[in-house]
Formats: structure tokens, sequence, C-alpha cells
């Protein structure tokens, strides 16, 4: 897990069936059956029928669940659907056919003054091109919400205030948009989304718009909040390197269709296919194998070790190592004792992830 906050197995969001295609008439292809069309197979069968008949299917029964206090990331490449599925969920896109749960409840039931009551109360949204009105400040930008909530300008500056001082932009609540930089501008956008306290927080590629080196600043200050807030999040993103950082679960997604659900060792060691193989085989092992994956539940506490939580990253844990023969004993989130590593532990593990090509001859 990429963070100290702690997932629950409650369910806070539950996708069942979704998808969304684009055409004339396109319910018709859903007359009584919900989207549930039984198994895979059977849905790409029908996703291909529907494209025979000239729509566009950008959501094929998408199905998952996001959990309490969760990163759940979405990827895939451009066109996969997967930004058409954050869309859904929040419904600024209307799905043909599905079910999207919060806390038990079916929001595609909603009426128009439930849903905006949903928006502007429990779902917080930020998306890669900001959104920011350039006519405001950056205090005014981020307590926008707050207003459109007849909240009173005293109140909802001094909440605006929070949470300007918790993304790190103190100091610039005067400031325009066009005088901030682009890292700066993203943290309003952040901000902002934040200042209504939701229950649900969609992030839409918010990154990928930035320099490689701030766009990592960016993902630390959204762990670091994460840490602090334990939302309830859907993070979209084309980059797989980002989505380890940042994911607890991930889905992968290829023409509308969800291709494989799970943790990013998962995915990396078992892929579904060949597309997700694809994404995975040029990842540094070391920034998905954590401590808790290659402890030996054999090997005891010994003089000189350290201790670490199972969740430690390798990368994060091999200068340590480095330095420290005896190695260190991994303990889970209760303290208790897993098993020890060492740096030959480590060693052994990350090569199981490469192939024999440095010739050394016997």
């Amino acid at each position: 897990m990429p963070t100290n906050s702690k997932p629950t197995t409650d369910v806070k969001l539950s996708c069942r069936n979704v998808w969304k295609v684009y055409g004339k008439n396109p319910a018709r292809f859903f007359d009584g059956t919900k989207g549930n069309l039984g198994d895979d197979a059977a849905a790409h069968a029908h996703a291909q029928e529907i494209r025979d008949s000239g729509h566009i299917v950008a959501s094929a029964n998408v199905s998952f669940d996001v959990h309490v206090g969760e990163i759940f990331v979405i990827m895939g490449l451009s066109g996969s659907g997967k930004s058409t599925m954050v869309r859904c969920l929040s419904r600024l896109v209307e799905p043909t056919a599905g079910e999207i749960l919060l806390d038990g409840n079916n929001l595609l039931s909603a009426d128009p003054k439930a849903l905006i009551e949903f928006r502007r109360h429990k779902m917080g949204m930020v998306f890669q091109n900001f959104g920011l009105m350039p006519h405001l400040n950056v205090l005014d930008n981020v307590a926008f919400p707050l207003e459109l909530q007849g909240i009173a300008l005293k109140k909802r500056r001094a909440k605006a205030q929070e949470v300007i001082n918790l993304v790190g932009l103190e100091g610039r609540e005067a400031s325009f948009p066009r005088q901030l930089s682009g890292g700066q501008q993203q943290r309003v956008g952040i901000a902002r989304s934040l200042c209504v306290d939701p229950e649900l927080w969609f992030l839409d590629e918010p990154f990928s718009a930035l320099d490689p080196l701030i766009r990592r600043q960016m993902q630390d200050e959204f762990l670091r909040l994460q840490r602090d807030l334990n939302k309830s999040i859907v993070f979209i993103t084309h980059d797989f390197l980002e989505a380890l950082r940042i994911a607890d679960r991930m889905a992968i997604m290829r023409d509308g269709h969800v291709v494989q659900i799970g943790r990013p060792v998962d995915l990396i060691l078992n892929p579904a296919d060949d597309y997700v193989r694809d994404f995975t085989n040029d990842v540094p092992w070391e920034m998905v194998l954590t401590a808790g994956d290659i402890a030996d539940p054999a090997r005891g506490f010994a003089p000189g070790m350290g201790r670490i939580g199972a969740d430690t990253k390798l990368d994060l844990l091999l200068p340590y190592l480095a330095e420290h023969e005896a190695g260190v004993m991994v303990k889970d989130a209760e303290g208790r004792d897993l098993g020890a590593i060492n740096a030959r532990a480590v060693v052994k593990a990350l090569a199981t992830g490469m192939t024999d090509q440095a010739g050394i001859e016997p």
C-alpha cells in the first residue's frame, strides 16, 4: 500500500455493468437487461454487435468497487474508456445502462436536485486542465464551490484558507491564475475540490500536463494529502509508473472493457494477457515489490536488525540494506513480526523479474 491511509473492505462506490454507448437510441440494445449480460464473452460479443450497427461503445460492462479510504486507479491508453468512466461515475456523462451505487444508493436513479446536492456536498473532482476562473484570485477560486452552496462570505473564505494552507499555497491567496506556475495552479484545483470536504474524490489525469519534476512533486503532495484525509479516490491516468506510485488497487481498460483489476504487484506478477504485460514489461520491480512480499518467516530477529513496515517499497529499503548486513525485520500493521530480509534476499527477488543477459562464464 503506497500510503499510511487504511483502506477498508467496506464499499463506498460500486460500479455495476456500466455501459456508455453513443449513437441513435443506444438504449434499445439494453431493453430489460440493465447492462448485465452474464460473462465477459457475452459482453464482448454484445459490444461488437453494437459497434457493427454504427454506434460507438465508450464503456462496456464495466464493474468494480471502490473501498472506503482506497486509491483506486483506472488506467489505459488513449481511447480505452477511462475518462468516460469517471464522468459516468459523477453523471457528467449519463451511462446508457448499469448501476452506480454510492453507499448502496443508485446514483442513476437520483433526480436532478439530488444529483446537484451530491456534486456539491459529497464529490470533489480535479481535471487535467485545472479549470480555474481567471477573474478570481486563489482564495475566491478555492471558495467558489462553497459560494454555490450559499455559504456566507466570511465562513467560506475561512474554509478556503484552511485548504489553501493544506496544499501549501499560503501567501498566494491574492494571486490570480495567470500569476501562478502550472504546479501552483493544480494545487488551487486540488484545494477547490477539497473545500467541500468530499466523501468521494475523482481525479482525471490531474498531473499529466505538468513537467516531469513538478509531476512527481504533485504525486508526493497527493499522497501526503491522502495520508491526512483518507478519502475514497478514483484516479485516472495513462501512466503505469504513476499508477504504481499511488494505487492501492487498479483497473486496466482497453476498448471500453476492464481487462484486469488488482494490486499493482498482482498485475505485474500475473498479467491477464499481453496487453497488461506490455504495460508492465519495463517496470522496475523495486518500485512494486514491498518488504512484506519477500519477508522470510523462517528468519527471526537478530542483533543489528532494524524494523520496517510490510508496505515499504524495496527501492526505499535498498540504501539501508547496503549499509546494514544483518537486514531488517518486517512487521505488519499491528506490529507483529512477519519475517526478515537482507540485501541478498532483495537481489534474489529482483532477479526473478529479469532475464540473464550478463553472459557470465562458469
